[in-house]
Order: C-alpha cells, then structure tokens, then sequence
C-alpha cells in the first residue's frame, strides 16, 4: 500500500474513527484503525466490537492495499504535524511497519496483519427511515443527560427510539431516565419509522452520532432491525448493536393530574438555583422549593456550609407547596429548554413533577422530589 493525503482529510477522519477505540484493550487488534487503500479512496475503520464506524476520504492512491496501525498514536502523529502538510502513507508486508512521512517528519509504526481485525456483521436491516440530522440532534440532546450511568440497570444505559401513534400520526420518540428524572422527546416520524421495534441505542453509540452530527448538512440514514442499528451519514458509516433489555414501560411515570401549575422565567430560576446550591453539599445537592401565591422561595441547608435562601417574584395562584429536588437534576432540565420559560406542574411534595418548555410540546420532563 502507498498513498499520499491531505492532512486535514486523514485528521477528521481518524478524529472521527478513533474515538470509538477503548484506551484499554485486552485485544490488541481492537486498538487499531483498519486502513484500507483502493480507487482513490482510503477508508478508514474502527471498532470495540459492539460499534463499528468505517469513513471513506479521498486519496491519491499510487499502490492499493490494507493494513492495521495504532488508532490513538496515528491520530497523535497526524495531529501535530503542520497545517497544509501531504501526508504519505506506505506499507509493504516485509517489515510489518507502516510508514508515515511528511515533509521532513518520519515514523515507523508496528503493524498488525488485516486478517485479524474483526468485522460486525450488520446482517439484515428491514427498517429504514431518513432524519434531519438538527432533528436526529434535537432527539439526543433533549434526552441524553437522562440516561443512566449504572451499569447493574444496563437497560436504562440508552436512549430508548420508537414509534408512538397517535389520533391520526404516528411519533417518533427518544426517552431516557435513571430513575430520578425522565426525558422525552418526540418529532413527527418521518416515512419509513412507522413500524420501527423499540430499540435501547447504548449511550457511547449516541454520543458517538452526535460528535458525527457537528458538520453535516444532508439527512441521516437510519437502518433498523431487533438487534442493530446503523447511521449513515455523508462518507461516514456508524453500525452498532443495541442493548438486549426491555426498557420500563415509562409512560406510567408521567402524571396526568398535576394541577398546581408554576410558569417562570427560565434564567431566573436557573442562576437563582445555581447560586443558593453553591452552599448544598456535593452528594444531595439538595434544594427547596416552597411556593406561594406570587412568590418562590427557594433554600438550601448544609451541616457542613451553611444555609441559602432566594425569593423569586412570579404570579403564582395555585395552593402553596414546599418540595424539594436534586439541584443538578433542576439545572439540567432548565438548560435544554429553548423558550424563555419554564413551565412547573406539582401534585404535592411526594408525586413526580412534570416540567415543560413554553417555547414547544415536543419535550416534556418529569422529576422526582427529595427528602429535604
């Protein structure tokens, strides 16, 4: 294999590629990106065998051929090498090495034979639908800060996607929770979505998409079955498996009978809850919220800190309650709401809360209250 490249090229594609490869890996192939030289094109493929990402670039390609070479230091060498440089790619099977040259700069890396990097098969992908990629974005940003880090509930480690219908259309919704809060967006499905099983996509798959996202303008290509899922988007291909897990029937969680209805100033209550946290100690981050008419108070007690109380002006005519909540919980909610308000419904201080944007229906957030 011989070729030679445009750095920038080769640098956001194994910016994209690498990222996907552990920094750990008891598999010493997994390690490596799989570069593959034909018909003026390289593609470029890595993989943690749970998600695969294969990008294809153009280059001038003297000699065709394939071979392996470490993902995280190719991406390094590249990286640091100047602005504009013509990056020249060599290997021939009797040394192993690969041989990267530009300019006055060479290196030699070990490679591993091609033969040996493995391949996930997507198999067969019978539903297929195209996404916006601001839509596709919208979906993972309004939902993924919900998802659940523990590792023993591994089927709320995802964004859960389907098809919901609804009077006379059908919705393609994204739901995440941790059992603290929950997230749900929903956008109308565009064709092809209808009949989509519910899949849980893992969380390192969606924030893998949505670094991809970042420059693309045309519409994403979205493929479906029981078991995977692939994106296909511009000159990038990301397949990934899905978590095999029956995500909670959430719906039941959302209260219907919330009556007492609180609208504010979204900057308002979210610097307010920011400052009086800052006294909160790190592990409850426990604030609360005691509603009257036409006033929010809002405090914080620390044995440790001290206290912190807010009063917040508002028009409020609905029973008073005192509730409390995660600080962090409430932070994050506000910041994914795009309209100038915020939109509260409380039942009492021991039911779920559910929260709105004034701005749009599409999203919809329910938290739970704390012991404070």
């Amino acid at each position: 294999m011989r070729i030679t490249i445009e750095r920038a090229s080769l640098l956001k594609a194994l910016n994209h590629v690498q990222s996907v490869v552990e920094r750990r890996n008891t598999i010493p192939i997994l390690s490596n990106v799989l570069l593959n030289a034909e018909k003026g094109r390289l593609s470029l493929t890595a993989t943690d065998l749970d998600i695969e990402i294969v990008e294809s670039v153009g280059a001038d390609v003297v000699r065709p051929g394939a071979t392996t070479a470490p993902a995280h230091t190719l991406y390094d060498i590249v990286r640091k090498l100047p602005d504009g440089a013509q990056v020249q790619l060599e290997f021939g099977e009797g040394d192993g090495r690969l041989t990267l040259s530009a300019g006055r700069s060479k290196f030699q890396l070990s490679a591993l034979p091609r033969e040996d990097f493995p391949a996930l098969s997507a198999g067969t992908l019978p539903h297929k639908f195209a996404l916006k990629p601001d839509d596709l974005a919208a979906l993972i940003d309004k939902t993924r800060f919900a998802v659940s880090t523990e590792e023993t509930r591994y089927y709320l480690n995802g964004i859960y996607l389907h098809a919901q219908a609804e009077k006379s259309k059908t919705l393609l919704r994204a739901a995440a929770t941790d059992g603290h809060r929950l997230a749900r967006y929903e956008l109308e499905a565009p064709k092809g979505a209808n009949g989509i099983p519910g899949v849980i996509v893992p969380r390192k798959t969606v924030n893998e998409i949505r670094k991809l996202l970042e420059d693309i303008d045309a519409p994403v290509e979205v493929a479906i079955s029981d078991t995977k899922i692939r994106f296909a988007l511009d000159s990038v291909i990301l397949t990934s498996k899905l978590i095999d897990g029956t995500f909670p029937e959430y719906q039941r969680v959302i209260p219907t009978g919330n009556d007492k209805v609180m609208e504010i100033v979204r900057d308002e209550l979210k610097e307010a809850v920011d400052r009086v946290s800052t006294v909160s100690t790190e592990k409850s981050r426990a604030v609360k919220l005691n509603l009257e008419k036409g006033r929010l108070t809002l405090s914080v007690v620390s044995p440790e800190a001290g206290t912190a109380t807010e009063e917040l002006i508002l028009d409020y005519n609905s029973g008073s309650i005192e509730i409390g909540f995660n600080a962090r919980y409430i932070m994050d909610i506000l910041e994914r709401i795009d309209g100038d308000k915020a939109i509260f419904q409380f039942s009492d201080s021991g039911s779920p809360t559910l929260v709105r944007d004034s701005a749009s229906d599409a999203a919809l957030y329910v938290l739970m209250p704390m012991r404070v």
